[in-house]
């Protein structure tokens, strides 16, 4: 019984310190959540808004941008479901992979960068998954 009674204070500072990490990772999903849920609805400017100074800067305008992602990323354009996966913080910068099926059915692995600025968490960037060898 001491012995579980010493582990009280290290189970209380766990929670302690995981409750950000949660926190982080419910707003990343939501902007994420909000940036599809814009192109869903061809909302260009609103999505743009969700994307890093870096990827605002490269693109210029929302238009552009847009037209990268329906040519680039049609999955992420026009999801017909999207789930998350447990997101990965242990890179500089926090990756949160994402399963998109698209309208026929295939599933994809995309991996979301992304930044904290002042105006919250961006999107830094997305990269889409190799399949593993001899997945269909």
């Amino acid at each position: 019984m001491s012995r579980f009674l010493a582990l009280i204070p290290v189970i209380a500072l766990i929670a302690v310190l995981a409750a950000p990490l949660r926190a982080n990772e419910s707003a990343i999903q939501s902007v994420i959540e909000d940036q599809i849920e814009a192109f869903l609805n061809d909302d260009l400017t609103s999505a743009f808004a969700h994307a890093s100074p870096m990827i605002q800067q490269l693109f210029g305008t929302p238009g552009r941008f847009g037209q990268m992602v329906r040519d680039s990323y049609p999955m992420v354009w026009r999801p017909d479901e999207v789930t998350f996966l447990p997101m990965d913080d242990a890179k500089a910068r926090p990756v949160q992979p994402v399963i998109l099926r698209d309208s026929a059915g295939a599933l994809h692995i995309l991996d979301y960068e992304m930044i904290q600025t002042d105006e919250g968490w961006k999107i830094n960037g997305v990269r889409l998954r190799r399949a593993p060898a001899g997945a269909v």
